[in-house]
């Protein structure tokens, strides 16, 4: 879908493809409240502001998809503090901002292992997701104790299963069946990851699905991840040639 950006640095529209689904790795968070001379968690609470403003950035170019890499299965090894932290931040967010984002017909989905979350975090996601349910706006995808393998071997229990239970035969399983198995069954795959905070890995993020993904990097830490930034990102994205292993045109 190609439609009119407006890229707010350079102050000019510029006319590109729209990637369907964004997935983002929200980096940094940690190390902006460091710089600052802060606790760890204050970096996460700072970095509710820059979701707020890539989600009406999303909504405003037409973004059907966006999942944000927002608790890892990993990330339960990090201090106890910061982790009830993190974890208070989806009812936070949702306390504050779930009216706007009714309003703009945005509609909230979660990926992952959400029944080891506190009951604090899963009554609230829970909520917004019965809440928003008939919106048709933007899908907002939350990846809460997410982690990739663990979502892969998931589906192969899965798959086993109903194949021993008669309802699947092993010939019907291909890559497109597979998918069906996975917690992103009901969307696209990603047309662009964007990582923030200068790493550039993948972090257990979404391994099946980012198969033929468009990467966009960079050192600008989740907080400081601005609309501008977002829109250069988008306009990096339509400029590209998506080839899926075949020849260039």
């Amino acid at each position: 879908m190609k439609i009119p950006l407006y890229h707010n640095e350079s102050g000019h529209f510029f006319e590109g493809n729209v990637p369907e689904h964004i997935a983002i790795i929200m980096d940094g968070n940690g190390r902006w409240a460091q710089k600052r001379g802060l606790p760890r968690a204050a970096g996460h609470k700072e970095g509710i502001s820059a979701v707020v403003k890539i989600v009406k950035a999303a909504v405003k170019c037409g973004v059907k998809v966006l999942t944000l890499y927002t608790f890892s299965t990993e990330n339960w090894k990090r201090p106890k503090a910061e982790v009830d932290t993190i974890l208070k931040l989806p009812q936070e967010f949702l306390h504050a901002y779930l009216p706007e984002l009714m309003a703009n017909h945005v509609r909230i989905h979660t990926i992952g292992d959400i029944e080891r979350l506190p009951f604090h975090t899963r009554k609230a996601v829970q909520f917004a997701v019965e809440r928003t349910r008939h919106n048709t706006g933007l899908q907002l995808n939350f990846a809460l104790n997410y982690g990739s393998r663990h979502e892969i071997l998931h589906a192969v229990k899965e798959i086993a299963a109903d194949i021993k239970q008669g309802k699947l035969t092993l010939d019907q399983v291909d890559e497109q069946k597979f998918s069906q198995y996975l917690y992103t069954a009901d969307f696209p795959d990603p047309d662009l990851l964007i990582r923030t905070g200068g790493e550039k890995r993948l972090s257990n993020y979404l391994l099946w699905q980012l198969a033929y993904t468009e990467f966009w990097f960079t050192d600008s830490l989740w907080p400081d991840f601005s609309e501008e930034e977002f829109y250069r990102a988008l306009e990096d994205y339509g400029q590209r040639n998506r080839r899926y292993g075949g020849l260039s045109g």
